[in-house]
């Protein structure tokens, strides 16, 4: 039973308010944190922008309070009303502590509540989750070059306040934020939104001729979609039988979606590429697929889609960069290839191809993994206790 909060000089509940860009991704990434804080004696509101999944928010218990934003294109007039908008939310609700989830809403929602709160010492106390610092940070094109020293500015006034935290989920996003100038005890490492290993459990080996790969995630550019594509067809030249689910929907908010009809271009049968769009139940593409792969080009925080597919005795292929790397252990449970490289991507795919008891051995070591250090009860746990913290730190100031 987890221990029960209550608000600093008070005997109501503590109030926890979640800022997310996206009602799905709450879902899919924050419920069991919220849960416990629910469990633990918090009053838990989720401010999002509310498409399809507001009523299953509801039905948990939680009140939800529509944002009008989008994750990209507001510009700097839509940037300015989202951000009032948040303000005068903070100011309506006034939490003891919010959780800014991923890189818009701690940007966003750190200005805010410099806006609602002038002074420090009545402010809630917040919580910033960088879920990777993404494409800004790591991307090699010149108009991200441009960018990146205004982003790290932005968020460097957002995050770097004496009071509160920021959680990171590997340690180069750690680094990179202490080079902003996050003073390094209000980082904290928190590996991943965790993954339930009693849902998704180990599943046998496929038994088919053709060895089926997946990739689950959106269908972006930036996640390798293309590269697996090419990989899969460079390998289907050479006379191996392999085939590639795509599994994921488009995301239209991001500049690097690809289109549907690209999409569907890449499954003809010549191609041994299919996508399934959006999958409700990610555990028939497991069923189906031997090798898991993300080819990402940018550094992750940790890939849930990756958590998933080794929780069910998957072994993975995936990019040499930030968050992928905290999954995969090269040699153990998986292959870790440079970012852009398709004759790498399928050379390493090959191999567990042609290699059964290879794969069914990585596919152990990643459910090992997962249930000793991803399990989503852990990450909940964690994340819970610098909610504690933060309600006792309120209540010195």
């Amino acid at each position: 039973m987890p221990r029960r909060f209550t608000a600093p000089g008070a005997a109501r509940r503590p109030k926890l308010l979640f800022l997310v860009t996206e009602d799905w991704y709450f879902c899919s990434h924050r419920l069991p944190a919220a849960r416990a804080a629910r469990a633990a004696g918090f009053d838990v509101v989720v401010a999002t922008r509310v498409r399809a999944h507001g009523d299953r928010i509801r039905d948990e218990g939680f009140a939800l309070r529509p944002i009008g934003w989008r994750r990209r294109g507001d510009g700097l007039v839509g940037a300015g009303r989202a951000i009032a908008e948040i303000a005068r939310l903070y100011r309506a609700e006034r939490p003891d502590v919010v959780h800014h989830i991923a890189l818009k809403s701690v940007l966003f929602g750190g200005i805010a509540l410099r806006r609602a709160f002038p002074a420090p010492e009545s402010a809630p106390m917040a919580i910033d989750s960088i879920m990777g610092l993404g494409s800004g940070f790591s991307a090699a094109s010149f108009a991200a070059r441009l960018r990146r020293p205004s982003l790290g500015i932005a968020l460097r006034l957002a995050a770097a306040r004496e009071r509160g935290w920021v959680i990171v989920q590997n340690p180069e996003d750690r680094d990179a934020l202490t080079t902003l100038g996050i003073a390094p005890r209000r980082i904290v490492m928190i590996r991943g939104s965790g993954v339930d290993c009693n849902h998704f459990r180990a599943l046998p080996d496929p038994e088919a001729t053709t060895v089926t790969v997946a990739l689950v995630s959106r269908m972006l550019r930036d996640k390798g979609v293309l590269d697996a594509a090419a990989a899969i067809r460079l390998l289907r030249g050479r006379g191996l039988p392999v085939e590639l689910l795509l599994a994921g929907p488009t995301d239209p908010d991001n500049r690097g979606s690809l289109a549907a009809e690209r999409l569907i271009s890449l499954g003809s049968a010549d191609h041994g590429v299919e996508w399934l769009g959006p999958v409700v139940d990610v555990r028939a593409v497991w069923r189906r697929a031997a090798i898991a792969v993300l080819p990402s080009t940018y550094g992750e925080g940790v890939p849930k889609a990756l958590l998933e597919a080794a929780a069910c005795a998957r072994p993975i292929v995936a990019s040499d960069v930030a968050g992928c790397r905290e999954v995969v252990r090269p040699g153990d449970n998986g292959i870790l290839v440079p970012p852009r490289d398709v004759k790498g991507l399928a050379d390493a795919i090959a191999a567990l191809a042609c290699d059964p008891v290879r794969r069914r051995a990585m596919g152990r070591a990643g459910r090992a993994l997962v249930e000793r250090d991803f399990g989503e009860d852990t990450v909940a746990r964690e994340t819970l206790a610098l909610y504690e913290s933060a309600l006792r730190e309120k209540a010195v100031r």
